[in-house]
């Protein structure tokens, strides 16, 4: 079935002029701009993409540990802290492309700290060639879902106590001094304008009325047909509900009040209890979303004002409607009814208990294997050896 191609009623960017052949396109997010659904589409489209001139080098869907490595920032909560060596193996990917065009994308570029780190990324992924790209959606949109992905890793504050200390209280970065530097959008395009230059960057401005528009100017700029990439199902990046993102804030609490180890977080919560409970269960119509106060919004509407008027400033190319970046829902709830109308589904709290008790399982299942000597710790090995010598020496 042929894709529709046309411009839709709406003032999404769906065209762009095709990028020069050869160029190494960066997509930098940042977070909750729609990168997860292109990063899918683009890795499912990568040998179809290839037969025609682009190539997607990255080994996996989200490069994010080459980026964090670069941006020198620690994994998630519990998880290996990136190495050196993950972020040579991506440049080393990419300059194997020769001349070919090339996509690099991950979120996790948008944490850059300064223009030091800025300057290196784009000089080893060869600077001449480099052209940045940044999608952008309404702030009013990307905070709750933010917050509930903090609340992921670890966060215990409650949204409206999270949004007064990220929009009331300067200097607005505790508890999540990333989020500003993310999503500050004026200031992330200026950083990275000033090292590549306002002709080699490009902002667009994500129109969630076009499901398929960020799709569509992918394929514009990199010069691929319409409809190649397609959005793949990805159950596992759904939002959380206010009812289950408040029970596991409630379980961080519990964790880090009894002192548990981050590691334990990482394998039985982040990646055991939270893609059980998003895979095994789709939101109902009855289901609570996690809703913003109104004072919220208005104030992310005024940020959104602001720094569309300083990006245009720039003289970056902007495809889109920069004024969605200060649109903000028409009303919305009290914070407090939205939670005191959610209840879990039984079935999502089951399932998120069987997802914590799977790992332990399959740990207990891996531990308890045969294993071949050189698999067997060094200090294990020495306990079996000397419980054996000991058992000669007695039957002597």
């Amino acid at each position: 079935m042929e894709t529709d191609c046309s411009t839709p009623d709406t003032t999404a960017p769906v065209s762009a002029a095709p990028l020069p052949v050869g160029t190494r396109l960066l997509h930098i997010g940042p977070h909750k701009t729609g990168t997860t659904s292109i990063q899918g589409a683009l890795f499912a489209a990568k040998d179809a993409m290839a037969a025609r001139g682009v190539d997607f080098p990255a080994h996996s869907r989200h490069p994010m540990e080459a980026a964090l490595a670069v941006c020198g920032r620690p994994g998630m909560t519990g998880d290996a802290r990136p190495a050196e060596r993950h972020w040579r193996r991506l440049v080393d990917a990419v300059h194997a492309t020769g001349d070919r065009t090339s996509l690099i994308s991950s979120e996790f570029f948008a944490d850059a700290p300064d223009d030091a780190t800025v300057a290196r990324i784009v000089d080893e992924l060869g600077r001449d060639r480099v052209h940045v790209l940044v999608t952008l959606r309404p702030l009013a949109k990307i905070m709750p879902s933010q917050w509930q992905q903090y609340v992921q890793n670890g966060l215990r504050m409650g949204y409206e106590d999270w949004l007064d200390h990220m929009l009331r209280r300067a200097p607005y970065e505790k508890p999540n001094p990333s989020f500003w530097r993310r999503h500050r959008h004026d200031r992330l395009v200026e950083r990275w304008a000033r090292v590549v230059g306002a002709a080699n960057l490009t902002v667009v401005v994500v129109d969630d009325r076009d499901r398929d528009g960020l799709m569509r100017t992918f394929e514009s700029l990199l010069g691929l047909p319409c409809g190649l990439l397609t959005e793949v199902p990805d159950t596992s990046n759904r939002s959380l509900t206010s009812a289950e993102t408040e029970m596991l804030r409630i379980l961080n609490r519990e964790f880090r009040g009894n002192g548990l180890p981050d590691e334990i977080y990482s394998k039985l919560v982040r990646n055991g209890a939270v893609p059980r409970m998003k895979n095994a269960c789709r939101p109902s119509s009855g289901d609570v979303r996690i809703s913003t106060p109104v004072w919220a919004l208005e104030a992310a509407a005024a940020i959104g004002e602001e720094m569309a008027e300083r990006i245009g400033a720039t003289r970056v190319r902007v495809l889109g409607d920069p004024a969605l970046l200060s649109a903000a829902p028409s009303s919305s709830p009290p914070l407090g009814l939205a939670q005191g109308a959610a209840r879990i589904d039984p079935e999502a709290a089951a399932q998120a208990l069987y997802g914590a008790l799977a790992v332990v399982a399959a740990e207990s299942v891996r531990a308890t294997a045969i294993r071949s000597v050189h698999q067997t710790p060094s200090g294990e090995l020495v306990r079996v050896l000397g419980h054996r010598i000991l058992k000669r020496m007695k039957r002597r």
